[in-house]
């Protein structure tokens, strides 16, 4: 099984590498800017992680994660968008280049990732792309003031998860998206500085890979809330 996450160095992201790593017959492709703590698993022992060095806002690094793929010569299985980017701040005072940031980060590189990453999909039979959310991306949940950038971002990415598996439903690929609630992370931190979330990286973590791997069995086109509690 071929796996690829973007965000692949901290938090979740890195707890999925570690879970995923564990798996027999599976090599994860872990796309990240900073590969520093996935070379130090690698050296560590654990040779089923392809750390690559990618910053996903970027057309040539989009290329090279594509052309990664096609050198392994096998299908790709799963593919998880994990990379997000926040900022907490009025929404009076956001500038252009903040929310172009977050909205390149957030909806405008999984989207390019998934149109090159397709033709590597299509050849499997248990193709799954799993777009990570927020809670404060879906409709009739409770907002916070700051978060206007990163929620509407998360937003776009639920309504893009919901439109691709229409569009692809004549192929193998499913698409799904999980609306995360609050894990204890860095960006839980920018978000509410203070707050103590009631699950660790490493709980959303498991669940978010037992997912990827059997979800598309019952789901696709869902966004499905994965949280215990406000924030």
């Amino acid at each position: 099984m071929l796996i690829l996450l973007t965000g692949a160095s901290r938090g979740i992201g890195f707890e999925m590498v570690k879970h995923f790593a564990a798996v027999p017959g599976t090599l994860v492709i872990a796309v990240s800017r900073n590969i520093a703590p996935l070379q130090k698993l690698v050296k560590s022992g654990i040779h089923t992680i392809l750390p690559l060095k990618a910053d996903i806002t970027r057309t040539s690094d989009l290329k090279k994660i594509a052309k990664t793929v096609k050198r392994l010569e096998m299908p790709l299985d799963i593919l998880i968008n994990n990379a997000g980017e926040i900022i907490n701040k009025p929404f009076t005072s956001i500038t252009a280049e903040e929310i172009s940031s977050v909205y390149n980060t957030n909806v405008f590189a999984p989207f390019h990732l998934i149109q090159e990453l397709i033709p590597f999909m299509k050849s499997s039979q248990a193709a799954h792309v799993v777009n990570i959310s927020s809670m404060g991306g879906v409709t009739g949940t409770a907002k916070f003031p700051g978060l206007s950038a990163y929620s509407s971002s998360k937003g776009a990415l639920t309504i893009l998860s919901e439109c691709l598996a229409e569009e692809l439903k004549t192929t193998s690929i499913k698409v799904n998206c999980l609306a995360l609630g609050a894990v204890q992370t860095e960006m839980l931190s920018l978000a509410f500085p203070g707050y103590k979330a009631p699950l660790e990286a490493h709980n959303m973590a498991g669940y978010i890979c037992d997912f990827a791997v059997n979800g598309r069995k019952f789901f696709n086109g869902k966004v499905i809330p994965v949280s215990s509690s406000t924030p």
